[in-house]
């Protein structure tokens, strides 16, 4: 029987989410929930193709327009995300799905369809980009104990430092939660040097993934000091926009809002940990690696339309240098504002 892909109906949201939670790659990213919520949260239009056989689903891919006058256009599957390539039950969707996702990019003006990770088209027209990110999943202990035994002695032994130090740790989905986690997440990327996203777009996240999503503050004497936003998939937690302040180092607020994150998501029923990507070679990449997180490479896939070049968004890359060191040096208010103008773009 034929394959048939089509734009998923509003009404169809149901169907599409039961059909990701149901196969076995499906992912945060992959859910309608997450197109919608960038959708609100960013501007960026999103929409979600399905494969059909008989009618019934047998492949989904989400797509999220990218439009920005300084980064330029593209589309990509899954916007703003880091996984949420094509989703299929087999090969024939899968290459269904790809076609009209580069057939729906050249339609809409888009020179460019980013696949995130999922099934390679089998297309010579596509290129995979591999060896530059790395994800960071393991299955959580059963206990405390069991955690810190899973974690390289040196890194165990900052853990406990940051258990034994004077930090309280609040978790929750409310407005005081998200000004919290806000604040100190505007702060962190700032200090990174890279435009912090809208707020609009993690108030999103939380609506559209209802108790699928909440927040881990860790404070000193009353003040947030690390935060982290957090999405729960199928027993996994993807503890996905987290940060600390400058003096969360010293504190060791990142190791208690982990492991803090770790025991809340066992006690939701949780039984994996998924730390997100890293490129190679960074801090993050380090850092992870030494909880005791092995790297797992990405692919991902491209294809670009004759004579256009793909868009350049990464941080690392020597030209936005100059860049990056120029939005240090602003005022934290200041970066606060005019970031989500530009993150908006990042995709």
């Amino acid at each position: 029987m034929s394959v048939a892909v089509e734009i998923a109906r509003a009404d169809e949201g149901a169907a599409v989410d039961g059909y990701v939670r149901a196969h076995a790659e499906g992912s945060v990213f992959h859910r309608p929930a997450w197109i919608e919520a960038v959708a609100r949260g960013t501007g960026q239009r999103g929409l979600m193709l399905t494969a059909r056989r008989g009618g019934a689903i047998v492949g989904v891919l989400p797509l999220t327009e990218v439009r920005s006058r300084l980064f330029g256009r593209a589309l990509v599957s899954s916007g703003f995300g880091v996984g949420g390539g094509v989703l299929a039950d087999d090969a024939a969707a899968a290459a269904a799905l790809s076609a009209e996702g580069w057939r729906h990019a050249g339609a809409r003006g888009f020179p460019s369809l980013e696949l995130r990770g999922g099934s390679a088209p089998d297309d010579p027209a596509w290129h995979a980009q591999s060896g530059h990110h790395a994800g960071f999943a393991r299955p959580l202990a059963a206990s405390d104990e069991a955690e810190l035994a899973a974690v390289p002695r040196k890194q165990r032994a900052e853990i406990r430092k940051a258990l034994a130090a004077p930090l309280t740790v609040e978790i929750g989905r409310d407005e005081a939660a998200a000004r919290a986690h806000y604040r100190v997440y505007a702060e962190s990327v700032h200090n990174l040097g890279t435009p912090v996203f809208p707020r609009r777009l993690f108030d999103a996240m939380r609506a559209q993934f209802g108790e699928d999503a909440d927040i881990l503050t860790v404070r000193h004497e009353g003040k947030p000091v690390a935060s982290v936003l957090s999405l729960y998939h199928n027993g996994t937690v993807l503890p996905y926009w987290g940060g600390g302040t400058w003096g969360a180092r010293a504190l060791r607020a990142n190791e208690r809002l982990y492991f803090a994150l770790m025991r809340h998501a066992r006690a939701r029923g949780c039984a994996r940990f998924d730390f997100g990507r890293s490129k190679l070679g960074t801090g993050a990449f380090a850092y992870k690696k030494n909880w005791g997180f092995e790297p797992e490479p990405l692919t991902y896939w491209m294809r670009t339309a004759e004579g256009h070049a793909p868009r350049a968004i990464n941080p690392l890359d020597p030209k936005y240098r100059l860049q990056i060191a120029l939005w240090k040096k602003l005022p934290l208010w200041l970066a606060t504002r005019a970031g989500p103008l530009l993150a908006r773009g990042l995709g």
